[in-house]
């Protein structure tokens, strides 16, 4: 699993420290999206996809943009918490420097990411992102939870329960796959 922290985040922040309970094996990268260009950030992340053999990619706030392209690219299941879908409209206004056209072709991206790859969970009082209308419009589906009184930190909301609810639906998405790919082969007799 791979997990992606938000704009000024911590790679154990609240998601991680909430799949740190249940999952075992988690690759969460410090990222500086001050220091790195978003084609250098999202190259990166590719990196960690193909060398780490990434089943599930999760994002909170601007890691769950980064999240989207992935998913949409490498055709996995995506856990977005909070997502910040729409970087070059947020970025400016917590005081990011640097260039936002990257993040604007990189949002053309999101229109190949498939729906039934989708979980997102929304807080509707986040007091960062103010476009969450639009992230149901594009993520809506039986796995989209709006939370009342949810706010932007992942710690106001109920990942516990809802980690229980959509992880064995995207090991599902994982393991169908692999039975894809390579038939019933790669099971253990």
């Amino acid at each position: 699993m791979l997990t992606i922290h938000g704009y000024h985040g911590s790679p154990e922040n609240a998601t991680y420290r909430e799949l740190d309970k249940t999952c075992v094996n988690i690759t969460a990268p410090s990222i500086d999206f001050d220091s790195e260009s978003p084609e250098a950030v999202l190259n990166r992340l590719r990196y960690y996809m193909t060398a780490n053999d990434i089943d599930v990619i999760v994002g909170t706030s601007l890691g769950g943009f980064y999240a989207s392209v992935l998913s949409a690219e490498f055709n996995k299941p995506v856990i977005l918490v909070n997502p910040c879908l729409m970087p070059f409209l947020h970025l400016p206004r917590l005081g990011y420097k640097g260039d936002i056209t990257s993040y604007i072709s990189m949002f053309g991206t999101l229109e190949n990411l498939k729906n039934e790859n989708i979980c997102c969970i929304v807080g509707d009082a986040d007091n960062v992102i103010d476009t969450h209308d639009l992230t149901e419009r594009m993520c809506k589906n039986e796995r989209f939870r709006r939370v009342p009184g949810g706010k932007h930190s992942a710690a106001s909301l109920p990942l516990n329960e809802y980690f229980d609810e959509v992880l064995p639906y995207c090991n599902k998405l994982y393991y169908e796959e692999l039975d894809r790919r390579y038939g019933h082969m790669w099971a253990k007799e």
